[in-house]
Order: C-alpha cells, then sequence, then structure tokens
C-alpha cells in the first residue's frame, strides 16, 4: 500500500504523530520519514508508524539534517507537514519576526523546504501566528517562501468543527509548490462531539486506578467511541493519576461539571485562572487539551464527575486518537506527547479536503 500512496510525507516536529496518524488515515497520504528531538515521542512515532524512518535529533544539527534530506529523498518525499515553535512573537516594536532568534527552528524548516521542494507543505502552529508583530510575521512567511517558488493560503481552524470533541484553534499554512492557491477546509460537521461522545465509556477509574493495558469494561455508548475503538481487542493508556489526599480533598467539593466557585476561596491556592479546578461538562466539546491535563489545579480538566483528572487514554479521546494508538513513556512524557499533537481528526479533514482541492485543480 505505502508504496502507492500519492503523497509521501515527511513530519518534522513530529512528536508522538497526531497530524500523520490523521493523514495516514487515507491511502493517498503515507508518512514516510519523522524527526523530533524528543526521545518518548520518537519511540511513540516508531512503534505507531512501524513502516518510517525516524529520526531522534536536533534539526539545527547538521548531520541530523542531512540524514532527514537523505531519507525523505530515498523515500520520495513530497509534501512536508510540522509546527515548528516560534517564540517571537511579542515583540513590542521590534518587528524581527522570522529574523527573531527565538523563531530559529522556524527557519530550520524553511531550510529543509528549500533543500527537498516538496510539492506540498502543511504548517500548523498556535492561533496567535497571524496576528503577530500585527501581521508582519504572517507576511514574512508569505514572502520567504514565495521567493522559493510557492503560493500560500493560511486561516485558523477549530478542531470542532471537523469532529474532534475538542474546542482547539490552529492556524494552518498550506503552501503549493506553483501558481495554484490551496483553499482551507470548512466544517464538516452539523453537530458538534461532546465529551460525554467522547469518554462516558470509560468513566470509572477512581484516584490512582487502572493499567497501562486492560480490557474494556463497558461497551461502546456512542458512534465517536465506535470509530475511536476500531478494532482495538484493549485498552491502552487508561491509568488514573494517584491524586494526594489534599488535592481529593478539593475535588469532592466540586459538584458534577462544576467549579472552584464551590471551594472556600482560601483553597483556591496560588492559581488565578477562573477554570482551575474546573471539570470537563458532559455535553459540550472539552477545551484546548494540554500538557497538564493530568493536574486539576492546571484548569477545566478534571473528570465531569470522577475525583480525578483525566486520564491519557480520555485526553487522547478528546483528542481524537484511535485506541489502537499506544503511548510510550512515563507520566509526564505521555502527557506532553497528547497535549502537543495535532488532533488526527483534524489532519484528517485537511487531508480529505487538499485531495478535493487538488484533483478540482488538475481537471
Amino acid at each position: 500500500m505505502a508504496q502507492k500512496s500519492q503523497y509521501r510525507v515527511l513530519d518534522l516536529f513530529s512528536g508522538a504523530g497526531g497530524f500523520s496518524c490523521g493523514l495516514d488515515m487515507l491511502p493517498a497520504f503515507h508518512t514516510a520519514v519523522a524527526l523530533d528531538f524528543d526521545k518518548s515521542a520518537i519511540e511513540t512515532f516508531q512503534k505507531n508508524f512501524p513502516d518510517a524512518k525516524c529520526v531522534c535529533g536536533n534539526i539545527c544539527d547538521s548531520e541530523v539534517k542531512s540524514k532527514v534530506v537523505k531519507f525523505a529523498k530515498e523515500q520520495g518525499v513530497n509534501m512536508i507537514i510540522g509546527g515548528p515553535p516560534c517564540q517571537g512573537f511579542s515583540l513590542k516594536g521590534k518587528n524581527l519576526g522570522l529574523d527573531d532568534p527565538r523563531n530559529f527552528l522556524f527557519m530550520e524548516y524553511l531550510d529543509l523546504v528549500h533543500k527537498i521542494r516538496p510539492q506540498l507543505f502543511i504548517i500548523e502552529n498556535v492561533k496567535n501566528l497571524v496576528a503577530a508583530c500585527g501581521g508582519f510575521f504572517i507576511k514574512q512567511i508569505y514572502e520567504k517562501f514565495e521567493k522559493l517558488g510557492y503560493t500560500l493560503n493560511h486561516g485558523i481552524l477549530k478542531a470542532s468543527d471537523f469532529g474532534v470533541p475538542q474546542n482547539r484553534e490552529r492556524t494552518i499554512i498550506i503552501g503549493f509548490r506553483g501558481k495554484r492557491k490551496i483553499s482551507l477546509p470548512v466544517r464538516t460537521v452539523k453537530s458538534e462531539v461532546t465529551v460525554r461522545d467522547a469518554i462516558s465509556d470509560l468513566a470509572y477509574l477512581n484516584s490512582g486506578e487502572g493499567e497501562d493495558c486492560s480490557k474494556y469494561r463497558n461497551d461502546a455508548l456512542t458512534d465517536y467511541q465506535k470509530k475511536l475503538r476500531g478494532k482495538s481487542k484493549m485498552l491502552y493508556n487508561h491509568k488514573a493519576t494517584a491524586h494526594s489526599e489534599v488535592a481529593l480533598k478539593k475535588l469532592r467539593m466540586i459538584p458534577p461539571e462544576g467549579d472552584k466557585s464551590s471551594m472556600p476561596s482560601e483553597l483556591y491556592g496560588r492559581q488565578l485562572f477562573a477554570t482551575t479546578w474546573a471539570r470537563l461538562q458532559w455535553d459540550k466539546p472539552s477545551p484546548t487539551i494540554d500538557t497538564r491535563f493530568d493536574t486539576p489545579s492546571n484548569g477545566r480538566n478534571s473528570h465531569p464527575v470522577l475525583d480525578r483528572a483525566i486520564t491519557p487514554r480520555e485526553a487522547a479521546r478528546i483528542q481524537s486518537f484511535p485506541d489502537k494508538f499506544i503511548f510510550y513513556g512515563k507520566k509526564c512524557a505521555v502527557c506532553k506527547q497528547i497535549g502537543n499533537a495535532v488532533p488526527p481528526l483534524l489532519a484528517k479533514a485537511l487531508g480529505e479536503h487538499l485531495l478535493k482541492e487538488l484533483a478540482k485543480n488538475a481537471k
């Protein structure tokens, strides 16, 4: 199947592989090469994409970059995806944009596009990228890639518009080598998928309970749960954090789907945000899942009714990872992998839209 794929993908800053997971659900895409500096993330990627050439290393290292270029050319890569971290947004009048030293990783992405010359590239990044520096940053991105012969388009996509039970918004930039301007997809679902749709079948563990691998206790209750279970026979990464007695005491004060307003204010702690110690709401999409979803004081990421934070598998469900996708590493590493990922169903919707656009333009 792999050699027949129309688009062979290099996944830069790949993390665990959410972007590739979604694209590879479509036969037209096959992730051939991946790069990340995080050892646990690359281990997760390699085990879930056994055919991919995985490189663990710093993209700024010349030997690492040469290896990636070599693999990409050997594998016939014609598409690059990834979200290079960008720190230089708040420049207080110094409109350095991509020339800001803090944005060196973005320049490395640009350099690999220059060296590999893919037909397509997709950059995924924070929503704020579009407004950064009064639009100067996105303007510079256009200028630098246009000099390489690419036509760009960009927009902000909301994951819940594409069947992901999460209100995650991200900037997507699509580049095409040549004069075609590729549009971005628009909402594909009639109604939003909710937290209940995503995790209600997993609502039984208490604090400290669960295993890295276990049997399903309940049948799938929703179409979304059936879809994400697929043919998986076992349940992975469904293991609840063992909270301290102090944390459990606070959680017991918070009613189903409630927040810290039910606690005495002297128990709030140093976390001043309104959503700290808040529970997810069953019949709404989740707020953005971040890398500290296992910590109740971090935000609205405690279970709707149970006295615990959501488990890695529940977070993966909310991110739209299929149950067969297994995360490897220590708990903090797994949380980071899940929280940093592109939701696979968002990536899939993007891939489906790209195929339609390119087929239309080819006529």
